[in-house]
């Protein structure tokens, strides 16, 4: 069987991110067969459409090679003003050009977001659906993987919250499987 190739966006560049701690669990309980590569955000420009043509920058180049190549994205936003985070967006951008050729263009797309409110950062998390809907990416249908509390579930560099593990990991079989759905009908 064909090893799935996901690619692991944190919405914050925070050496200690949570998020960042959340896909790195993830990761490695991820099943045989599927594979997570964190994608690295601190390094992108400001979306600036002067810089996209003929070559875009070099970290934005590889970056978007890297969306390109994965076979799905697992995106993990903070909340930050009832909405996503600004370095999660810009790479969003990044990715979304040019129009109807982007990277993000059909791909298959999880969302989960965190906060230390008791919301989980739910406002994040639908503002990055209204996003992606307009790059034409496909979100998955599923419960929303939101992890409230964040700040005392992360423990030494790794989510410890079983229940938010084994729902999350949920999420990953179902963005998982409707890849693999999708390449039935190719």
């Amino acid at each position: 069987m064909t090893t799935i190739r996901l690619a692991g966006i944190s919405g914050s560049i925070r050496k200690g991110s949570q998020n960042t701690a959340i896909l790195r669990t993830l990761q490695e309980r991820l099943p045989a067969g599927v594979e997570l590569t964190l994608l690295p955000l601190d390094h992108l420009p400001l979306y600036n459409s002067d810089l996209e043509a003929p070559e875009p920058p070099q970290p934005v180049a590889e970056f978007k090679a890297a969306v390109q190549a994965a076979d799905g994205l697992v995106l993990c936003s903070p909340e930050y003003n009832a909405g996503t985070s600004g370095v999660l967006k810009n790479a969003l951008d990044w990715a979304s050009r040019p129009g109807n050729a982007a990277p993000l263009k059909g791909k298959r797309v999880l969302l989960m977001s965190s906060s230390p409110a008791f919301t989980g950062g739910a406002r994040a998390h639908a503002q990055l659906r209204e996003t992606l809907a307009s790059t034409l990416s496909r979100v998955l249908v599923h419960p929303p993987v939101v992890i409230a509390g964040v700040h005392e579930k992360v423990k030494e560099g790794r989510l410890v919250d079983e229940s938010n593990i084994q729902f999350a990991l949920a999420a990953i079989a179902a963005l998982v499987a409707e890849i693999r759905l999708d390449w039935t009908r190719a």
